[in-house]
């Protein structure tokens, strides 16, 4: 019995997936936050070509 507790006690394969779960959900996280204010940019962005392409042909502007 005190064999198998030992064995239990050092087998640390559980510890490293638990580990390596949860860096995958922090870079998870950080992808979603770096993408989502990557979109905002990028939106604003065309948002200023679509004005600047309505306004080339205008002889006010």
């Amino acid at each position: 019995m005190l064999k198998i507790l030992n064995k239990i006690r050092r087998d640390e394969e559980g510890a490293t997936a638990i580990e390596y779960g949860l860096i995958a959900a922090l870079v998870a996280i950080a992808l979603i936050t770096a993408l989502g204010d990557l979109g905002t940019a990028l939106d604003t962005k065309f948002g200023e070509i679509e004005t600047a392409v309505d306004t080339a042909g205008d002889p006010a502007g």
